[in-house]
């Protein structure tokens, strides 16, 4: 239980990828971390790509960045919507600050993007947003996991382990 102690945000929004969202929060809980689903209201249930619900514990404006020790930004639709909230750009960029874990996979490098946070980093995502990655003047990676400091970027489902061990790693250190 070696994440006992920590607590993470895991952003959610309609058309989240089922996958990217629940396979990090549920090996994260199973190393003994709190991770709490936050969404722009509080005890909404979201609905993924495949129609998996994920029914958020609160509200945007109702926890503070401060207060966790790291951010999981599913992929999927979800993040073209989840970049458009303020309070979601002000907590990427909260984590970015205080140097603390910033987990992205496939297109949740829009979210970074919109915080402006990348601009140098070493990150992957879906092959499909590879431009908008390196316009950001992010250095992209066709791997499955690439880490730079306290920001863990993946690709993809099939990248989900890597990407959450990794995650975990960096999260517990």
């Amino acid at each position: 239980m070696r994440l006992e102690n920590k607590k993470v945000i895991a952003l959610v929004e309609d058309e989240f990828e089922d996958l990217e969202l629940w396979y990090p929060v549920l090996r994260l809980r199973e190393e003994g971390a709190t991770v709490d689903l936050v969404g722009k209201e509080a005890k909404k249930k979201y609905i993924g790509k495949y129609g998996v619900p994920a029914e958020s514990d609160y509200a945007f404006d109702e926890v503070k960045a401060e207060d966790y020790d790291g951010i999981l930004v599913p992929g999927g639709w979800a993040p073209d919507k989840l970049r458009r909230y303020p309070e979601v750009i002000k907590m990427v960029t909260h984590m970015n600050d205080a140097k603390k874990p910033i987990g992205q996979i496939c297109h949740a490098g829009w979210v970074l993007i919109s915080a402006g946070i990348l601009r140098g980093k070493k990150v992957t995502s879906t092959p499909g947003i590879k431009d908008d990655m390196t316009n950001a003047g992010s250095l992209w990676f066709d791997e499955p996991v690439v880490t730079d400091g306290h920001i863990i970027s993946s690709r993809r489902p099939p990248d989900l382990p890597p990407y959450v061990k990794e995650y975990a790693d960096v999260l517990a250190d």
